[in-house]
């Protein structure tokens, strides 16, 4: 609990930073390049970040199982994990290089758009990398390169590259964010691990590593899919323009979610100690606690940058105004998703292949029911921006359906509740919409409610928390001590985060 809460208290230092990098970067494509732009330019990164995706095979949360069952050296384990995602990366990228259209489907293709294809390895390293390193508590890398050198390489490029071309300046900054985010996770592996001295290629290891680690792969691909396949729906009914405004909403809404996907790294590894030991007791403890942690967090940030909305969108640019319901629903998604996220954690330990079936259901739910909602809301008449709400309210649908599916199969799997919701969560979330309201009320649209309003709500949303619903062990994720620690590679953690804000410095 005490590594939980330590990489929990990091990931909110990284949220805060990211959220720093990646504000700058929206209002420069939101401005500078535009609505239609930024949506061919989202439409590009969703192709390659699924070919990534893929080419990972299910790594990025297979790894932690793999290095504490293997009787490998830790280096050769990583490297043979390297090489498969290394072969996987080069399949994806023949094809986006030989098919550029499926990454640009609807506009034309020139300049420099097919470098965008070769991103697909340095995401997929970067996944595994971060992975490796946060087996032995090392989050500062993640936070490092998630929230740090990516967002802020991807904003300066962007503002640069608008002095050369407006037609491959996002694609450009993006694949120079995302290579230098792999340079900033190769590091520290290396001083982790070291050279894989001795190490020999292990192709039949590795694929049949692969194989048996289909079922995660696929609850990875289908989770990220979760999160892109609303965005490839309203691209195939509605104008780029329209992709590039829910774009915008989307990278807003999901800035919190990096608070639940960057547990992960922490939360995996734990999880497998206590699975190895037969601690069925020990996982739910553990997964109704930072499912609270994980709720709270999100369910504040929601009303933070929801309440304002309207103010939030605006800061993307004039245009962007009229996605703020979409920014509205995705937030209540972001909120919905956490207690599944936390499930499927476990699950993918112990009930692979269900947890696999109920993603890929969960799946056809979102991808047929944004297609509906569209298809009735354009049969009833109503205006595009009211039918681009239609992915956001199905993706809502689809993740309650996970979120009540994936909790129930685990408490049966475990024996015990790992329902993380607290009535105390009502009260703050009632303190934070009554500040809101003042300030919608009080403050004029625009820059001043968001300067004033969103650090109002956080703080009114805190308070009730703090002081009514948090107890000992809920504080533990602001205790900056040393504690009690029985592991020694924990004891040994422990003492490496009393400087881990000076290491990401």
């Amino acid at each position: 609990m005490a590594n939980l809460a330590a990489g929990g208290r990091l990931n909110v230092f990284g949220f805060v930073l990211r959220l720093a990098g990646m504000v700058p970067f929206l209002f420069i494509g939101g401005r500078i390049y535009g609505p239609a732009a930024l949506g061919r330019f989202a439409y590009a990164v969703l192709t390659v970040e699924f070919a990534a995706q893929i080419a990972a095979l299910g790594l990025r949360r297979g790894l932690a199982q793999l290095l504490a069952d293997g009787e490998k050296p830790q280096a050769w384990i990583v490297a043979d994990a390297l090489l498969v995602a290394a072969a996987g990366s080069l399949i994806g990228m023949a094809i986006l290089f030989a098919f550029p259209r499926a990454m640009y489907p609807t506009t034309d293709i020139h300049g420099l758009d097919r470098m965008l294809a070769i991103t697909v390895l340095a995401i997929s390293w970067t996944d595994i990398a971060l992975s490796a390193l946060a087996y032995h508590n090392d989050v500062a890398s993640t936070v490092r390169s998630r929230s740090i050198v990516q967002p802020w390489t991807i904003s300066i490029v962007a503002f640069a590259w608008s002095y050369i071309s407006l037609d491959d300046g996002l694609i450009v900054s993006y694949v120079f964010s995302m290579v230098a985010a792999l340079i900033a996770a190769l590091i520290p592996l290396l001083r982790c691990y070291g050279v894989p001295h001795g190490w020999k290629p292990d192709l039949s290891t590795s694929w049949w590593t692969a194989w048996r680690n289909a079922p995660v792969a696929a609850a990875d691909v289908v989770e990220w899919a979760s999160r892109r396949i609303d965005l490839a729906v309203l691209g195939a009914f509605l104008p780029a323009a329209l992709v590039g405004i829910y774009y915008a909403a989307q990278q807003v809404a999901t800035l919190p979610a990096k608070l639940k996907t960057s547990f992960e790294p922490v939360l995996g590894p734990a999880i497998v100690r206590k699975i190895a030991i037969g601690d069925r007791a020990g996982v739910a403890k553990q997964l109704r606690q930072v499912t609270y942690w994980i709720v709270a967090a999100q369910l504040g940030i929601a009303l933070a940058l929801g309440i304002p909305g309207r103010a939030v969108m605006g800061l993307v640019g004039s245009g962007f105004t009229g996605g703020t319901a979409t920014l509205g629903f995705l937030l209540a998604a972001e909120v919905i998703a956490a207690s599944a996220f936390v499930s499927e954690a476990a699950l993918i330990f112990i009930a692979r292949k269900r947890n696999m079936i109920l993603s890929v259901i969960m799946l056809a739910l979102e991808a047929g029911g944004a297609a509906a909602l569209i298809l009735i809301m354009q049969a009833q008449g109503l205006p595009p921006k009211f039918q681009a709400t239609g992915p956001a309210i199905a993706l809502c649908i689809a993740l309650a359906f996970a979120w009540f599916t994936k909790a129930r199969l685990l408490e049966r799997e475990l024996g015990e509740s790992t329902w993380g919701w607290r009535w105390d969560l009502v009260w703050a979330t009632a303190a934070g919409v009554v500040v809101g309201a003042a300030v919608r009320l009080l403050l004029p649209e625009g820059l001043l409610q968001l300067i004033v309003g969103v650090p109002a709500i956080l703080i009114a949303f805190g308070a009730v928390l703090w002081t009514k619903g948090f107890g000992p062990e809920d504080r533990q994720l602001f205790r900056m001590g040393k504690g009690e620690v029985s592991d020694p590679r924990q004891a040994e953690a422990t003492v490496a985060r009393d400087h881990i804000v000076d290491d990401i410095v």
